[in-house]
């Protein structure tokens, strides 16, 4: 039984199999995040954009766990241009790895990489992640607003978990992600995103309170917590 483990803001660690995988690693300079985050060893990196909040600690941790990092195709190859090993994708596109299949979404969102000495660095479009392994398929939608094509993400894609940003300002408030849950259908929700900085602060318990309302499970994880689905 695959396993995820919310691991603070954005980023969870999954164990499917033998394969670790790693979306989003932003420990460095994240308050919330655990003090032994970063020695995670992962087989892959996924990256839904370029923000220093996403993006994180990703390079680093593939040096050294010589990880291949999965990733829009303009991040990917500036990935590989920091000497790691990348897979690049797309919107729409999937691919199917040793663990299981991933398919990238679109997400109302930006990506750029900085800023730097010389301002943002390009990074292409950001996205979402449907990862599909042992029968079961888990929605990553990014830092993203709400948008109608969930409708169809939900028809086409029956989901066993849906995580979801609830912290509003840079992505999805509450109620925008309830009636996201309302699109998607999700057999279990798990609200990410939020709390992090004040500036994200957001209530998870009415978020809770609207999933339910949609015959969905909210599952809302302590940082470190852990769910087998």
């Amino acid at each position: 039984m695959p396993t995820l483990q919310f691991l603070s803001h954005s980023c969870f660690r999954f164990a499917i199999g033998q394969t670790t995988l790693l979306i989003d690693p932003f420990f460095s300079g994240n308050p919330k995040a655990p003090a032994d985050a970063a020695n995670i060893n992962p087989d892959y990196i996924l990256l839904t954009h370029g923000h220093g909040d996403h993006l994180g600690d990703a390079i680093a941790i593939a040096k050294r766990a010589r990880s291949t990092i999965i990733a829009p195709n303009e991040l990917a190859v500036w990935s590989q241009r920091q000497g790691v090993k990348a897979h690049p994708m797309h919107i729409g596109g999937g691919w199917d790895f040793p663990f299981g299949r991933v398919k990238l979404t679109i997400a109302h969102h930006g990506s750029g990489i900085g800023p730097g000495p010389n301002g943002w660095e390009y990074a292409g479009n950001p996205c979402g992640y449907l990862i599909t392994a042992e029968g079961k398929t888990v929605y990553h939608a990014g830092d993203t607003a709400l948008f109608y094509d969930m409708k169809l993400i939900g028809e086409m894609h029956p989901i066993d978990v849906a995580l979801l940003p609830i912290g509003d300002n840079f992505t999805m408030g509450v109620t925008d992600a309830i009636k996201a849950v309302e699109f998607l259908k999700p057999r279990r929700v798990v609200p990410m995103h939020y709390d992090t900085f004040d500036l994200i602060k957001a209530d998870p318990g009415r978020f809770a309170v609207g999933a339910r309302s949609h015959g969905c499970e909210p599952v809302i994880l302590a940082i470190g917590e852990s769910l087998d689905y």
